[in-house]
């Protein structure tokens, strides 16, 4: 996920000296999963799992929805995070990293490439197998959890490749949002994606006639999260749905737009809020007493998606579009600092996890899955700010001075 154009920010924890700084949201993720993982291997697991099994209500008269917790979190709040991401993905495509070929080739081709190698490796070792549904679980990267790392390197590597990391994770978040809609879908509804269909209609027309009334939207994207729920599509793209439909333009200039309004007012409770809360309750894999094996093909597979799909894919890819003349490489960059990308490019986390769900309804595959998303994510992150270390000092390193004449 992508982070909005600077700009003060209110709401939860905005204006609280390090906690606005751009680590801190990745600081935050990881927070909370040490804590999920560790509360579901500790002597009060059952709390854990009662916590994530609290039944949750919601309804008006005889009309409810009655879900566990866990999956209001992850079908119901995750639509707000992919809301924020379709804001920043039409921000960008509007004026943004991705408004011209020549801005979009270099992140598009990294995205590319960083998804298509990562589902390669992992099908070479799943194809057939019980793992194989989840072909797309090491495709995703976590923008949030990348920055936030990427972050923590300050000065020590140029600002044009926290451009490019954030630019090449909204390509990579509408390559997910299309495989997510195409191929996680399950018991497909006829009438309910036909009252969908009408709603995202409605929400094109409300655009259409200049409606600038942020309450009327959300209004009409609350019913069609519900009929998206109901129609076999995985709720979440209503999110992205939605976020196609906001006015990017305002009455004085794109700055005060509808649509830039709702993005800096969510960004604070999706990344304080809503993310760390699905990391809390989707990394307690229980490893205690638990036969999970590293090296069954589904762990190994994502581990080897992440790590080495994406630290190959990526550099490999922006290798290409550079070569063809399509890219050229940010300012101050070289091939060690792409490589570097490539690796913090192979951060799945939040993102994976998310697909992971969505693959599997087994718990022991699931988990599988997972054990392979932190092993891999953790040694990407690694690896990806040693990689950048290495390669801002060959940046820095000065050339000898050419001898005097005659000395």
């Amino acid at each position: 996920m992508t982070a909005p154009a600077p700009r003060p920010r209110t709401g939860p924890l905005g204006g609280i000296g390090v906690l606005r700084s751009p680590a801190a949201p990745g600081l935050a993720l990881m927070t909370a999963a040490a804590l999920g993982f560790a509360w579901a291997n500790s002597s009060f697991s059952a709390s854990y799992e009662a916590f994530l099994s609290v039944p949750v209500r919601v309804g008006i008269g005889e009309a409810e929805l009655h879900k566990p917790l866990l999956l209001w979190i992850n079908d119901g709040l995750m639509a707000l995070f992919f809301l924020l991401v379709g804001l920043e993905v039409k921000r960008e495509i509007a004026h943004g990293a991705l408004s011209t070929f020549r801005k979009a080739a270099l992140p598009v081709a990294a995205a590319v490439g960083g998804m298509i190698l990562p589902a390669v490796i992992f099908t070479a070792l799943n194809f057939g197998g019980e793992g194989q549904p989840g072909w797309a679980i090491p495709m995703a990267t976590d923008i949030a959890f990348a920055l936030g790392v990427l972050a923590l390197l300050g000065k020590r590597v140029p600002l044009s490749l926290k451009v490019l990391l954030a630019a090449f994770a909204v390509a990579d978040d509408i390559g997910a949002v299309i495989v997510i809609a195409l191929f996680y879908s399950h018991g497909f509804n006829a009438a309910a994606f036909g009252l969908a269909a009408a709603l995202a209609g409605l929400l094109a027309l409300l655009n259409r006639r200049g409606v600038k009334n942020l309450g009327v939207y959300l209004l009409v994207g609350a019913a069609l999260w519900l009929a998206i729920l109901n129609s076999g599509i995985h709720a979440t793209i209503a999110g992205v749905i939605l976020a196609m439909a906001i006015p990017l333009h305002g009455r004085e200039d794109d700055d005060h737009s509808p649509l830039v309004h709702l993005e800096h007012t969510l960004h604070p409770w999706i990344s304080w809020g809503v993310l760390p809360l699905f990391a809390l309750a989707n990394a307690g894999v229980q490893v205690v007493g638990a036969d999970l094996n590293p090296l069954h093909p589904l762990a190994l597979g994502v581990t080897l998606g992440l790590i080495a799909g994406k630290a190959i894919g990526i550099p490999l890819a922006s290798f290409a579009a550079v070569r063809l003349g399509l890219a050229e490489l940010p300012e101050g960059a070289n091939w060690g600092h792409i490589v570097g990308i490539g690796l913090l490019g192979g951060i799945g986390f939040t993102m994976s996890i998310f697909v992971g769900t969505l693959a599997f309804d087994s718990a022991v595959l699931l988990d599988t899955a997972k054990v392979g998303i932190l092993t891999g994510s953790s040694v990407a992150a690694i690896l990806g700010v040693g990689a950048l270390l290495l390669a801002g000092r060959k940046r820095r390193t000065p050339k000898a001075a050419p001898a005097a004449p005659g000395g």
